[in-house]
């Protein structure tokens, strides 16, 4: 089984940025204890601050792969482009958030994303990966 996890804008800065809503641990750290709990699954990451470069690795892998994770961080409430790259490859993709984004500013609450994912995790923290990767086996 494939994984693709894509990390949206600012998802680089896990670890050091706004640690009482993101946590302390740096996605690279977390990273490997996925590969750890998923030995079987071949798990790709990429993360990009550019949303036309989340794009193209939506359609690199979006037709081939089993599965792909997103978190689109800001751009999920401002990207109609990721949601319709979405909407055009047949991998599934299950959007995630670490926070719960409903607890926090409103503008927050609109996805562009969800209509065309198969499925939302959000609010679990880091665990919310590990949630959408058993979403898929």
């Amino acid at each position: 089984m494939k994984i693709c996890i894509i990390n949206g804008p600012n998802l680089n800065l896990l670890g050091k940025r706004e640690p009482e809503v993101y946590g302390s641990t740096t996605f690279e750290d977390y990273l490997e204890e996925l590969h750890a709990a998923f030995p079987d699954i071949e798990l790709t990451y990429f993360q990009s601050n550019i949303e036309g470069e989340l794009i193209g690795k939506i359609q690199e892998f979006g037709f081939d792969y089993d599965g792909i994770i997103l978190n689109a961080g800001a751009y999920t409430h401002t990207s109609i482009g990721l949601g319709d790259a979405i909407k055009a490859v047949t991998t599934p993709v299950i959007e995630v958030h670490i926070s719960n984004t409903y607890a926090r500013e409103s503008f927050r609450h609109q996805s562009y994303i969800s209509g065309n994912a198969k499925g939302v995790i959000l609010g679990f923290g880091l665990k919310s990966y590990e949630l959408a990767i058993r979403s898929f086996l």
